[in-house]
């Protein structure tokens, strides 16, 4: 089925799947209604064992869409309604209905078949029954045949039959590509949106995000974590020295630097400008201030390359773990305070200060403080 990728269970924020339960839902009733509708009329017609059949595969629908409602299970739900409506078609195709009009149901079948279904399923259950329908149409003899077509008919209404499937078959192809590059470009712009153009960093809109998440997490079980605010040391003179694009180099290469130096779990973003902030996932202050300072170390090592220029690159920060603040808001006011207490004090040094020297791995297992 094209929509098997949704979980078996139904879910109502899948718009797609959700879409596709309305429509079995529908296309159920309308089943129900019209097959004993025509089951009545047929034996009030005096058409008896034609009624009971029909009424006999409304049966069969209300069984499928019971178990639908306690197993919740609309892949197989689907599944059990394209089968029955297929054996039905062929039971058409065979009895011929009421004055052999019981094929122009069939009419109706490709386009909900093809919406319904993967388009190499479609092909594969419309071949089938246009197949069953020629075998039905050539041989009359046949014990389960009941009727019997002139040739004018078998032919019109297999070509028409065949033309409305591939046509319904390239306007649901068109429709899915369509469909895919909306959601890539949509995608697309989503990360764009939630990415720094020059670092390749989340920006300052997802990790404001992540943080509101990490909150939440601490609020609902605890974990604590703790966030780093990190300031390139006179910046500003080294776009003025060595020109902007000497600026961007400095800033991509420190994004790089960092990504080396932090753990899996942690998340590093480009706040503003030269400022970039990292989020410590189950990370205690103690700890945060062991990270921070061994990528200050590293930066202070590390030559900063520009052509043919090294850059003068050092790094500032402020350390603040959420046990020490009542809300986001004052966590980040903190950290920002630690900041400018770094700057103050000379710049090229973590704040609060760490007396211990740094170690050379970061803790990829910081315990529970």
């Amino acid at each position: 089925m094209s929509r098997a990728k949704a979980p078996a269970t139904f879910s109502a924020e899948d718009e797609d799947y959700r879409r596709a339960f309305q429509l079995t839902t529908l296309l159920a009733i309308l089943a129900l209604v019209l097959l004993l509708g025509i089951g009545t009329k047929s034996w009030l017609s005096g058409h008896t064992e034609h009624a009971i059949v029909l009424w006999s595969f409304a049966t069969l629908i209300a069984i499928n869409a019971t178990i639908f409602a306690l197993l919740r299970n609309l892949q197989l739900h689907m599944l059990g309604l394209l089968a029955i409506v297929v054996t039905l078609f062929i039971y058409l195709f065979a009895s011929g209905g009421e004055s052999n009009t019981g094929p122009l149901w069939f009419y109706a079948f490709p386009p909900l078949l093809f919406y319904l279904t993967s388009l190499r399923l479609g092909v594969i259950i419309l071949t089938f029954c246009l197949v069953m329908a020629l075998v039905i149409f050539q041989w009359p003899e046949l014990p389960f045949v009941t009727t019997e077509y002139n040739t004018d008919f078998k032919i019109r209404f297999l070509a028409t039959v065949t033309f409305e499937s591939v046509f319904c078959f390239i306007l649901e192809f068109s429709r899915l590509r369509v469909r895919s590059r909306l959601l890539e470009l949509a995608h697309s712009h989503e990360q764009a949106a939630r990415t720094d153009e020059l670092t390749g960093l989340p920006n300052r809109r997802a990790m404001h995000q992540r943080l509101m998440e990490e909150y939440s997490r601490y609020q609902r079980t605890g974990h604590h974590f703790s966030v780093v605010l990190i300031d390139l040391d006179w910046f500003k003179r080294i776009n003025d020295e060595y020109g902007h694009d000497a600026g961007d180099a400095a800033l991509k290469q420190f994004a790089e630097l960092m990504r080396e130096i932090v753990r899996q779990t942690d998340l590093a973003a480009r706040w503003g400008g030269e400022e970039f902030l990292l989020l410590l996932p189950d990370t205690s202050l103690i700890q945060a201030l062991t990270l921070a300072e061994r990528l200050r170390h590293k930066v202070a090592e590390a030559e900063f390359h520009f052509r043919d220029q090294i850059l003068p690159v050092s790094i500032s920060a402020g350390v603040s773990s959420i046990t020490q603040s009542d809300s986001m808001n004052h966590l980040l006011k903190q950290v920002d305070v630690q900041l400018y207490t770094a700057k103050e004090n000379g710049r090229n040094q973590i704040s609060p200060r760490v007396k211990s020297k740094p170690t050379t791995t970061a803790p990829d297992s910081p315990p529970d403080s």
